[in-house]
C-alpha cells in the first residue's frame, strides 16, 4: 500500500524555485497515484492570489500547475487560515479551492500523512 504525502510549500510564487518543486513533486505523485496532499503554509499562500503576473519578473505562470493538480488526482488541497489572514488574503482572492485551516487542524493535518516534504 502507498504512503501518504503531504508536501507544505512555504515559498512565494517567485522567490527562488521552491513553488515550482512543490508542484512538480505533487504532480508527479497524482500521476503514479500516490496518496497526496498539499498544504500552503506562511508565503506559500501567495501561489494561491489571483492575478499575478510573473512576466513582470520574467517568470512563468504556476497558475496552469496549481489548476492541474485536482486533474492529476491531487484534491487534498489545503491553506493555513493564520498565513491567508496575515498575508491579507480572503478566500475570494483565491485562484484555486483550498480547505482553510487553523492551527489546531493544521496539526491534525500533520498526523494523518505517513510522510511531510516541507519545500
Amino acid at each position: 500500500m502507498s504512503k501518504s504525502l503531504l508536501i507544505i510549500s512555504r515559498q512565494t510564487p517567485w522567490s527562488g524555485p521552491g513553488a515550482r518543486e512543490a508542484l512538480d513533486i505533487a504532480l508527479a505523485g497524482g500521476a503514479f497515484d500516490l496518496p497526496i496532499g498539499m498544504l500552503f503554509l506562511d508565503d506559500g499562500v501567495f501561489q494561491l492570489s489571483q492575478g499575478q503576473q510573473p512576466g513582470a519578473l520574467q517568470q512563468k505562470d504556476l497558475s496552469a500547475n496549481l489548476q492541474a493538480l485536482p486533474m492529476f488526482g491531487v484534491e487534498d488541497l489545503y491553506a493555513s487560515e493564520r498565513s491567508l489572514a496575515e498575508r491579507g488574503l480572503a478566500g475570494n482572492e483565491l485562484n484555486l479551492a483550498v480547505q482553510r485551516l487553523d492551527d489546531s487542524a493544521l496539526t491534525a493535518l500533520l498526523d494523518r500523512y505517513d510522510q511531510v516534504i516541507t519545500v
